[in-house]
């Protein structure tokens, strides 16, 4: 297998993001005002990664005191309050769970969506109300820098970028990788709050591309159980701060514990060189895994 032909649009996409990150933190202030602003509820719908990305982005909001915020899939959302701002995620434009959602609530509620292709139905839609990423879009199935441009996005609406974000993307392509593909059997991500749901993501990255072993969970909920199944080949890395209580139990299971001081966006770079290596590894073209496609066009 020619491993540089086989994933290139993965590592030309994934190598590409602070540059890409750069772009969306010169989107216009106009642009940016299309999301909520301080004092509105929001809602965040998106699907797999979009739903992950929506998560980090709640979180963030609600720990600055902005403005109450959830994240919910479509299909799992039980209420939508008379004064929610809605933001919906889509890569595609074409996910016919948030259409369906947009279709529902789009003449009753303030709906802004994050797109990447606008010539789609879901652009139709949303119209005047949308922030077209286009730059960001991807060839890959597998969503790299578009989710990640997507949560640059919506830091930067809340001012919570941190000023070192595109240095500490750009490290995060140049730092060696936490671990041998070849001596991997288990990867776990923990998470804190916003992370939480960088964690998924970034298991569920890992998993897409690779069809690896990963598991993702808070921090603090790692050893309420899931530890039992650490152990030598395992790999425990925390997307933010592990408290050293947590990380010497980790560590007695024989599992090998990894951390770093990059933004835990920027920690969602070098999970994606890993995964892109794993997949090497295995004999898998993480460009078109199995049984995906780009978007999910049925409703469940």
């Amino acid at each position: 297998m020619n491993k540089i032909a086989v994933g290139a649009a993965t590592r030309a996409e994934l190598t590409s993001q602070p540059e890409v990150w750069a772009r969306a933190l010169e989107l216009p202030v106009e642009t940016l005002a299309l999301l909520p602003q301080a004092g509105e509820k929001a809602l965040v719908i998106g699907c797999g990664t979009s739903y992950y990305i929506g998560d980090a982005y709640a979180y963030l909001r609600n720990d600055a005191g902005i403005g109450r915020t959830r994240a919910a899939m479509p299909t799992e959302l039980t209420w939508v309050d008379d004064d929610e701002h809605i933001v919906v995620i889509s890569r595609s434009g074409t996910t016919a769970d948030v259409i369906d959602t947009v279709e529902k609530y789009g003449n009753t509620h303030r709906i802004t969506g994050l797109i990447g292709d606008a010539d789609t139905r879901l652009g139709e839609l949303l119209a005047d109300r949308t922030i077209h990423l286009d730059f960001a879009d991807e060839k890959s199935i597998v969503q790299t820098r578009y989710a990640t441009t997507g949560l640059t996005t919506l830091r930067a609406s809340i001012g919570a970028v941190s000023a070192k974000l595109i240095d500490d993307g750009r490290e995060a392509l140049e730092v060696r990788l936490p671990a041998d593909p070849a001596e991997l059997r288990h990867i776990v991500f923990l998470g804190h709050r916003w992370s939480v749901g960088l964690a998924h993501e970034a298991a569920l990255k890992v998993r897409e591309s690779a069809g690896f072993w990963t598991e993702s969970y808070p921090v603090w909920e790692y050893q309420h159980g899931p530890i039992s199944c650490a152990g030598p080949g395992s790999l425990v890395w925390a997307l933010g701060d592990l408290p050293d209580v947590v990380a010497a139990d980790i560590r007695s299971t024989g599992a090998t514990v990894y951390t770093n001081n990059l933004d835990p966006q920027a920690n969602l770079v070098l999970v994606h060189r890993l995964a892109l290596a794993l997949a090497l590894h295995l004999g898998r073209n993480p460009d078109t895994p199995p049984y995906l496609n780009r978007s999910v066009l049925g409703t469940g």
